[in-house]
């Protein structure tokens, strides 16, 4: 275990679990080198199904270069409908090839337009549309270049191997032919929280303290060094003189965002806490529940890292912990923990559930903190409310006015995956499969041990 890189420590990713050094190198050269394939868990009529029960038409698209939402944008302003009629499972990045499904209210296949960089396939029709998380996860295929120390790889692979704790660890000087078993913690990714600026977290703590001038602050001002010097001196001025107006002058138009909090606050006056949160609630409902949910994420990894620390298992439980089962509608190669099948530990039901984590039936969790948590006993416990107590926030906090409301939920905080790592002179292919929700980032920054924002 080694201290991990300041940007992903701000977002409570405090180590890799790997002592080895990093390959280095660099993701996403081309979009070619980040594949990612969804594995699909929604289930459609044929194409010729009756289209007053079936009003959604579905088909597969491979996306060369597009990010999920500017896709959809494109493709309901070619047909002149609503971007609302066009959904889909999960959202992928701009810089990759990547195949996945889509549906749209109203549409017949005859009337899909032709897109440069998409590839549609028709599947067929259903009853309702794509919602997210109507997936079970993702396949990836991630070519790091000009690694600097490939040959690092495979001592990282094996570090790996014994987090999961499932087999003996493979030789640390030479990559495996095949694929094996490794275990990541299933941190939430920089791109929760903003690949170079990460404050999602930060206005989602203000928001859950009700602070809402804070929750402002944190996002129009809070310049961070990654920025433009422009923009930087923008938020500085922020900062500095709460003056509005004088921002409005001095943001870039580019920060739609923050112009609409600064507007909202120069024609309310800003002088209650509810015209700053008025000032919030200007911003889409997606992004006003992200902010919750990134506080929330940002917790979650917190107290993974000092779970790491106090040296607990990930793989198997302590007395004291909540598990959760297997989803028995997952496809049998890929298992996928279901949050609303959970049981505490006991001492007496301790050797029992690790049989279940053993054979991939059960997973220990950590809390995605709401209203209706109930933290762990014991030394799980214990973690749960030291972290929540340093942030300054408790679960009842997070009954909240409108989209910022959340119950929470709990999840798996550790990711196993079958990982197939395969070496072309200063160049790596890595292939593995992970459940929905997981990010294949914190896979990859093991071996890379690199800026995560490069």
């Amino acid at each position: 275990m080694r201290s991990a890189h300041p940007l992903e420590r701000a977002v409570g990713m405090e180590y890799y679990v790997s002592d080895a050094d990093g390959v280095g190198g660099h993701l996403r050269a081309s979009p070619e080198d980040f594949r990612v394939t969804e594995l699909e868990a929604f289930e459609t009529q044929p194409v010729d199904a009756d289209t007053g029960a079936y009003p959604h038409l579905v088909f597969r698209a491979e996306l060369h270069n597009w990010e999920t939402n500017d896709f959809a944008s494109a493709l309901s302003d070619r047909l002149g409908i609503s971007r609302e009629r066009v959904s889909w499972a999960g959202t992928k990045d701009k810089r990759a090839v990547t195949t996945q499904l889509f549906s749209v209210k109203g549409l017949d296949a005859d009337d899909l337009p032709a897109l440069d960089g998409a590839a549609i396939d028709v599947v067929g029709r259903a009853g309702r549309p794509i919602l997210f998380g109507d997936l079970a996860g993702n396949a990836f295929d991630i070519v790091v270049r000009d690694a600097e120390s490939p040959e690092n790889a495979a001592s990282v692979l094996t570090d790996l191997q014994t987090l999961s704790g499932t087999a003996e660890p493979t030789d640390s000087e030479t990559l495996p032919t095949g694929a094996v078993t490794v275990g990541v913690p299933n941190y939430f990714g920089q791109q929760r929280f903003g690949s170079r600026r990460p404050v999602t977290h930060e206005v989602g703590l203000a928001i859950v303290r009700e602070s809402w001038e804070d929750a402002v602050l944190a996002y129009v001002g809070n310049p961070h060094e990654r920025e433009p010097e422009a923009t930087q001196a923008a938020r500085a001025y922020v900062d500095e003189t709460r003056d509005w107006a004088g921002a409005l002058d001095r943001l870039p138009r580019a920060l739609g965002y923050e112009r609409s909090m600064c507007h909202a606050l120069v024609e309310n006056g800003a002088e209650t806490p509810a015209d700053f949160r008025e000032a919030v609630e200007t911003l889409p409902t997606n992004l006003q529940t992200l902010f919750v949910n990134a506080a929330q994420s940002y917790v979650f990894n917190r107290v993974l890292s000092a779970r790491l620390e106090r040296g607990l298992p990930f793989d198997r439980p302590v007395e004291g912990d909540v598990v959760c089962f297997t989803d028995s509608d997952a496809p049998a190669d890929l298992a996928l923990p279901d949050p609303d099948r959970t049981q505490r530990v006991t001492e007496t039901r301790l050797r029992t559930v690790e049989r279940h984590c053993e054979r991939g039936r059960a997973f220990v969790t950590a809390p995605l903190v709401g209203t209706d948590t109930e933290l762990g006993d014991g030394e799980p416990g214990d973690i749960e409310r030291t972290v929540l107590d340093d942030v300054g926030i408790e679960p009842g906090d997070f009954d909240l006015p409108g989209a910022f409301d959340s119950t929470g939920t709990r999840r798996a905080v550790l990711v196993r995956t079958d990982l197939g790592v395969v070496r072309d002179g200063a160049d790596l292919t890595f292939s593995f499969s992970l459940p929905k929700g997981s990010y294949a980032t914190v896979l990859l920054r093991e071996f890379r041990k690199g800026d995560p924002a490069e």
